[in-house]
């Protein structure tokens, strides 16, 4: 016959001496007749070498002739080189870059596969640019060796002129050796059943490059066996069942600038390291990105690094300047654009809006004016399309150019409704900051029932925790109000932050956010409103950023505000914080003086808050006054407030003053070298800090109580106490404290 292979002579011949039918051979060596036959007569390509072995067990072929069937075999396979356009061998991937990790799951999904003890299918997916191509290549030219029936590549085109699953089957099919002839005697779906039974049957590696979607591999993948087909795709491709995945994206930080490295040269890139690393930052660390640059450099020589970092820098400008030759960083983004629904198209471009490097569906729903259901899904959307990422559990980022290029974009929508959809976005973040904030005020706490928002706010900790992971959002959005003239907004939203920002000391913006609070204060012609803003400011500077002489000034202006306001409540609070300033400035007797001041006007006015506040501040001053009994008068006076029946003071702010008098009796009795009173004052007040989060009260109870217990003798707990107070870090914990610190833990005898 005309198909017929050297190697299906061979086996036709040693069954015919052997007087065995095609059956009985088939039942001999556990080799299906179908295969014997396409096999002999040439229509399929001669099957790895555990089959032969298994065709010369069932002929019962001694040694030499057994070498010889599987001589024959070999010297049958197709040379792996085939015509243009088809399947083809992997190319060597030059300059590759990194990826260990990702070249180290590959390598194992290929172990497994040939095992036959995993997925015989990896889907590589991840945005425009990632190096998904370059990966899989990679990884094919390292596996080719342990893959001996053949190892292939097709170019699925799935952005742009997607080729048609059939055709990939005769591609795949001719490259594996089935004849023309063979494949004329098969529809599409026959030729789809045998190639998943050659790559059951064989060890090949096959590369489906640049898929569109499942529907496009699905009759290509294997059912089993131990063939690997590695499949690229800028959709993570959920619709296939059974497969390994990795999703890729940007480059370390070291990989990008290890790439340029090797792209501009040794000596050229090391010349301007700096620059060069500020390149591969611009570039988003994406690798078609870092790829266009070198290649620029390297068109133009004459160029510094510097220079196009310059160029770069201008984000007007830098997905423009990411061209080289024909290839463009933005054509590769606006070819996943193009395909999305017009809905899908119209949030990513709003998603740019987004002042923050990730966000949650909810973020989508309000620039877009839907439910969060509905945004949901169309973030799902864009992530099918290589558009957004998943960051981590229920929240999505948006790559920096692909932030650029939405932004870009941002023409498809006229003036009103991009105003519009801002206005919702702000509005959205201020009002659930507002409400958030609240949880820890008396006066507020839980929310109303008639609110309705895009994120539940069910408890107290589940407003703080998305005060602090929305907290870059909801500032922007502070800030643009308070730009925009918004101030009734800006003051309602600092109000709320009163109590709560006690829980978050650290952040590092109280003084911006009370600032501006105090100035739209100041533009509503409020002076009541503007003295709780100037006191808020002033707790911040001298908490937060210990600008005390600062803190003073705001102070005094607020007492001024207040008394022409008549408001005597914040009357009370200028004076204590006006006190805290004094003390920690050193004037520890004017501090006094203030704080006292602040308890007489606070007391006489009702305003408990501000009275509690006023005694710890007193009390704090006496102890710098050598008056301990003093001290320890008053905040075991706080205390027995705190726990009468009719405690008008409740919930956060009573829970917040005790863990301070708590602490503030640790102090009282270690002034009086009552170290056990002081070291159990201490447990108590690092328990009711931890229950409430009050991190910075944590850090110094722990500052104190380490050499209380080192007073007491009791080493082991005293060096436990130490090592958890090194482990809260300079985020918590001032260095100084923290040098102390570590030299009692070094004074400690040996364990």
């Amino acid at each position: 016959m005309s198909g017929e292979s050297p190697f299906g002579a061979v086996l036709r011949g040693l069954r015919q001496r052997g007087r065995l039918t095609m059956e009985e051979l088939a039942e001999a060596s556990g080799v299906s007749v179908r295969a014997i036959g396409d096999m002999e007569r040439g229509r399929s390509r001669v099957p790895q070498r555990r089959t032969v072995v298994a065709l010369a067990e069932g002929l019962g072929l001694a040694d030499a002739e057994r070498e010889a069937l599987i001589t024959a075999a070999r010297s049958a396979r197709p040379a792996r080189a085939v015509a243009a356009g088809a399947a083809v061998p992997p190319r060597s991937v030059r300059d590759f870059t990194g990826r260990g990790p990702q070249l180290a799951f590959l390598r194992e999904a290929a172990r497994r596969a040939r095992a036959g003890t995993g997925a015989s299918v990896a889907v590589v997916s991840g945005p425009p640019g990632c190096g998904k191509t370059t990966l899989a290549l990679k990884a094919a030219a390292d596996l080719a060796g342990t893959f001996p029936d053949g190892c292939f590549v097709v170019d699925l085109h799935g952005v742009a002129g997607p080729v048609d699953p059939g055709e990939a089957s005769l591609q795949l099919l001719r490259a594996l050796g089935v004849s023309d002839r063979r494949l004329g005697q098969e529809d599409a779906p026959g030729h789809a059943g045998l190639l998943r039974a050659l790559l059951a049957e064989r060890r090949c590696l096959v590369v489906l490059d640049n898929a569109r979607d499942e529907g496009q591999v699905r009759s290509l993948l294997p059912a089993g066996g131990e063939s690997l087909v590695l499949v690229t795709s800028r959709r993570p491709l959920t619709g296939l069942e059974d497969v390994d995945r990795l999703a890729l994206s940007e480059m370390a930080q070291p990989e990008a600038v290890q790439l340029l490295r090797r792209i501009l040269g040794a000596e050229r890139a090391d010349a301007e390291a700096e620059q060069v690393a500020r390149v591969a930052r611009l570039c988003g660390r994406l690798p078609l990105a870092l790829r266009v640059a070198g290649n620029w450099l390297t068109a133009r020589s004459g160029w510094s690094v510097a220079h196009l970092a310059r160029r770069l820098a201008d984000e007007e400008r830098r997905l423009g300047a990411l061209a080289v030759g024909d290839v463009r960083v933005e054509a590769a983004f606006e070819l996943s654009y193009r395909q999305l629904t017009p809905q899908a198209a119209r949030l990513l471009r709003l998603l740019s809006l987004v002042p923050a490097p990730d966000m949650t569906a909810a973020y989508g729903a309000a620039l877009g004016g839907t439910g969060v259901f509905e945004a949901e899904d169309l973030m799902e959307e864009l992530i099918e399309a290589g558009l957004l990422q998943v960051a981590y559990h229920g929240r999505y980022q948006l790559h920096d150019l692909l932030r650029l290029f939405a932004r870009a974009r941002l023409s498809e929508e006229t003036p009103g409704e991009r105003e519009a959809a801002e206005g919702r976005l702000r509005r959205w973040l201020l009002d659930t900051a507002t409400v958030a904030g609240r949880w820890f005020k008396s006066a507020y706490g839980a929310p109303p029932s008639s609110w309705r928002g895009l994120h539940p706010l069910e408890s107290a900790e589940e407003a703080g925790a998305w005060l602090r992971s929305e907290a870059p959002a909801w500032l922007a959005a502070l800030r643009d109000a308070a730009h925009r003239g918004e101030h009734t907004r800006v003051v309602e939203t600092a109000d709320a932050m009163e109590w709560f920002c006690d829980l978050w000391v650290f952040w590092g913006h109280w003084p911006e956010v009370f600032r501006l609070s105090g100035e739209s204060a100041a533009a509503l012609d409020d002076p009541k409103a503007r003295a709780l803003h100037l006191n808020m400011h002033a707790w911040a500077l001298t908490v937060c950023e210990r600008r005390h002489r600062e803190a003073l000034q705001r102070a005094d202006e607020a007492l001024d505000c207040a008394r022409r306001a008549r408001d005597v409540s914040q009357e009370a609070a200028a004076l204590m914080h006006a006190a805290s300033a004094l003390r920690y400035l050193g004037e520890v007797r004017a501090s006094a003086e203030k704080s006292l001041a602040s308890i007489e006007v606070s007391k006489a006015a009702g305003a408990h808050e501000v009275w509690l506040n006023a005694m710890l501040s007193h009390a704090a001053t006496l102890r710098l006054l050598g008056r301990p009994e003093q001290a320890l008068a008053h905040d075991t006076r706080l205390i027995a407030f705190l726990d009468a029946p009719d405690c008008p003071v409740r919930g956060h702010v009573a829970a917040l003053t005790r863990a301070h008098a708590t602490h503030g009796l640790g102090r009282d009795h270690a002034a009086l070298g009552r170290w056990r009173e002081a070291a159990d004052h201490y447990r108590d007040a690092l328990v009711q800090s931890e229950r409430i989060g009050l991190t910075y009260r944590t850090g110094q109870a722990l500052v104190y109580l380490g050499p209380a217990l080192i007073e007491l003798g009791e080493t082991e707990e005293a060096r436990t106490r130490l090592r958890q107070l090194l482990d809260l870090g300079e985020d918590v914990v001032d260095p100084e404290s923290l040098k102390t610190a570590r030299r009692l833990l070094d004074s400690l005898p040996t364990e």
